[in-house]
């Protein structure tokens, strides 16, 4: 989970931190607005197929990196389940890291605060709901569930206050994002088998299939997103301060 969320959705941040603010400063609502979609569609580009991989791969995952001593099959079964609950979320997570500079840019610390705070309690809420019927990993989804309400309150103040306006083309964008990203998600699916397979592997087996799967998924969605047209040299342009 850290993994895409530190050196992708926090270092996106960082990037366009800068920009933003050198942009309100300037008085450039538009090239402000340019930068946020710029890096809001690149974080759905990497974010969606990550969460997919993680949810599909959870319990692989754990197997690989985990399930060793006294870690139990049953132990990276459960584990996993809390994986897929914290992946489903993961693209919220990320859309929060995106969407908090473009505030901070505006010298508006108090909303993003504000926003967090009202998904701690949607977090508390859900999670004493959820525990009961899902146990460890309904607090998993209680994370995922307040992470949506995080990113959701944040597009929704940052557009209605005229920070942000999203431009055209979104909903093609992300149904195409989308799609390639639940072909890559069967092609694994089906590619993984099942726990045992892994189970009964050793480390070096274990380890290389895993590696097979992160290529063989990484080739088929971006090579899905390719055959639909979109074309990857759109997002390598970093926002300009001028």
């Amino acid at each position: 989970m850290e993994l895409p969320l530190g050196l992708f959705g926090i270092a996106l941040a960082t990037v366009i931190l800068p920009t933003l603010s050198t942009q309100h400063a300037n008085g450039s609502p538009v090239e402000f607005s340019r930068t946020l979609e710029w890096a809001l569609r690149l974080a759905c580009l990497i974010a969606v197929p990550a969460s997919v991989a993680l949810a599909v791969l959870a319990e692989p995952l754990m197997i690989v990196l985990f399930q060793y001593g006294e870690f139990s099959p049953r132990d990276a079964k459960m584990a996993g389940l809390s994986l897929v609950a914290f992946a489903i979320g993961l693209p919220a997570l990320v859309w929060v890291k995106v969407l908090a500079p473009g505030f901070f840019a505006r010298q508006d610390t108090k909303t993003p605060v504000k926003a967090g705070a009202i998904a701690v309690v949607v977090n508390v809420v859900f999670s004493l709901l959820l525990i009961q019927s899902l146990g460890h990993a309904g607090l998993a989804y209680a994370l995922s569930i307040a992470a949506f309400v995080n990113a959701g309150l944040l597009f929704w103040w940052l557009s209605s206050g005229g920070g942000y306006k999203p431009e055209r083309g979104w909903a093609k964008y992300f149904f195409r994002i989308a799609l390639a990203a639940t072909l890559m998600g069967l092609v694994l699916w089906f590619f993984a088998g099942d726990s045992k397979s892994w189970l009964d592997a050793g480390v070096l087996r274990k380890v290389s299939l895993l590696a097979q799967c992160v290529l063989l998924g990484g080739a088929i969605y971006f090579s899905s997103l390719y055959a639909m047209g979109i074309r990857f040299h759109q997002f390598i342009r970093r926002p300009s301060n001028e």
